[in-house]
């Protein structure tokens, strides 16, 4: 983390500034207070049809004051950082959020986080020439047309950004972060006797320029989308109807993050609008699952070194062989429901409210062979990989689409199939897990999740499971 001077730079605020604004909103009607410095550089360039058709910077910066009481936010936020407009965005939060009542206690630490490192980034991947960025999406669009002469299309976009935010809170402490962000993305369409079909995959996290050459991560990226569209030709109607379903390690854990992942975040619980409402201590899944958020793996892309609330990220157990442990927090829902904080309390930017968001969100592994599990189904669907996805946090009913998919027939992968759609209740469905992988594998760092109107950075993962009796979606019956 960089130090407190370099951050008051950085805004061109003195702490004596930052004080005097913290001490117009933090007062007796209010419970919590703080201050939100962000200062943001984004770059994004796409190549199609193998010339560059985009090429973008933003250069963003603001603040936003929050003061809370009870239940209430008052939320104001200028992207003139001075003194005069620092202390107008106080005064309105806080007449906002002023409400009568008792002042209630912070369930979290007074004390000031400890700096961490999770991301030493010396040369963020924004500071590399756009020439350098174009010149790699061109090897990329080399290669994956080389795979097969039945690629027509590449599509292959890499975008990053820098942000340097700084939080001040009213229990007094000051605290500041450096956050890089890389992201490559390739897509290809294979065209075979006037039928398309389209495969993309990709990669980042908060690593430099150089990460997308080590283990030639670029070439691995490009070969995988093409391979998947070329597969996707050779695809059959998936079949309808229940069946047992085995879930691929690594990206398919989207569907752990959607179906039960947002459900398990404390503003649902507190509102008593999630399926896990009231449900600490009862058993909600398989024995064999176990589901933690973890913010705090070096390098992954839902990793931080704290959350937009300046507290520090942990791993946090939410689900403990099949048992429901806890929610994840922000400062406000943590106080109001009186449970542990637990570093996850996120916003999109300055202009955005911090609300309980997810970091890395993964299934530990198991003890089961993958190949064991796939020789258990006699016949079933493999789905390797996940596009769309909707999912009511009410109920826990969801409906996702698999971008990669194959029959399993006598115990072995077959003949891959296409438009599969999985459907069912993600609370339900954990309780159907029969068998887990021991070969836990993270996403390789695209996950972007959206709430509110807000986006956010994640991370997923999962072993290679099986759940007996899901609902599949397709266009031949089973």
């Amino acid at each position: 983390m960089p130090s407190n001077n370099a951050i008051f730079q950085q805004f061109g605020v003195t702490e004596r500034e930052i004080d005097q604004a913290i001490s117009l909103v933090n007062i007796p009607e209010v419970d919590d207070a703080d201050l939100y410095f962000e200062h943001s550089i984004a770059d994004s360039v796409s190549l199609e049809e193998s010339i560059v058709k985009k090429a973008s910077k933003h250069v963003s910066q603001g603040v936003g004051v929050r003061a809370t009481a009870g239940e209430k936010t008052g939320y104001a936020y200028t992207d003139e950082i001075t003194l005069e407009q620092l202390q107008l965005a106080a005064k309105t939060a806080k007449y906002i959020a002023r409400s009568p009542g008792e002042k209630m206690a912070i369930a979290t630490s007074s004390q000031t986080p400890a700096p961490r490192s999770l991301y030493p980034v010396n040369t963020p991947a924004t500071e590399v020439a756009t020439k350098k960025k174009v010149k790699l999406l061109e090897k990329i669009d080399t290669i994956a047309r080389s795979y097969d002469p039945r690629i027509k299309s590449v599509m292959a976009s890499f975008s990053t950004e820098n942000k340097t935010l700084m939080v001040a809170s009213s229990e007094g402490w000051v605290l500041g972060d450096v956050q890089p962000l890389s992201r490559l993305q390739v897509t290809c369409i294979a065209v075979d006797n006037n039928v398309s079909q389209m495969g993309s995959f990709g990669g980042g996290g908060r690593a430099e320029f150089s990460f997308f050459f080590d283990e030639n991560r670029f070439e691995y990226y490009a070969k995988e989308a093409a391979r998947q569209s070329i597969v996707n030709l050779t695809a059959v109607p998936a079949p309808a109807g229940m069946m047992d379903v085995v879930l691929g390690p690594g990206w398919p854990g989207i569907l752990l993050h959607e179906a039960v992942g947002h459900g398990l975040e404390a503003d649902f619980n507190r509102k008593k609008t999630s399926a896990f409402s009231d449900r600490i201590g009862e058993k909600v899944a398989s024995s064999l699952c176990t589901v933690v958020d973890d913010g705090t793996i070096p390098w992954r892309r839902g990793s931080l070194n704290m959350d937009d609330e300046g507290t520090p990220t942990g791993q946090t157990v939410l689900i403990e062989n099949g048992i429901l442990r806890g929610y994840i927090t922000d400062r406000l829902n943590a106080r109001l429901m009186d449970i542990p904080l637990t570093g996850n309390g996120r916003r999109e930017n300055f202009m955005s409210m911090p609300m309980p968001r997810m970091t890395n969100t993964f299934m530990l592994p198991g003890e089961s062979d993958p190949n064991d599990i796939i020789r258990s189904v006699k016949r079933g669907l493999y789905a390797v990989s996940f596009g769309g996805g909707q999912v009511d946090i009410t109920n826990g009913m969801f409906v996702f689409s698999a971008s990669e998919a194959y029959l399993i027939e006598d115990g072995k992968v077959t003949t891959p199939v296409k438009d599969a759609t999985l459907i069912g209740n993600g609370p339900e469905v954990l309780t159907r897990v029969s068998m887990v992988g021991n070969d836990l594998r993270l996403d390789d760092g695209i996950g972007t999740c959206g709430k509110d109107g807000q986006s956010v950075p994640v991370g997923v993962g999962l072993p290679t499971i099986k759940v007996d009796g899901m609902t599949v979606g397709g266009t031949d019956q089973a």
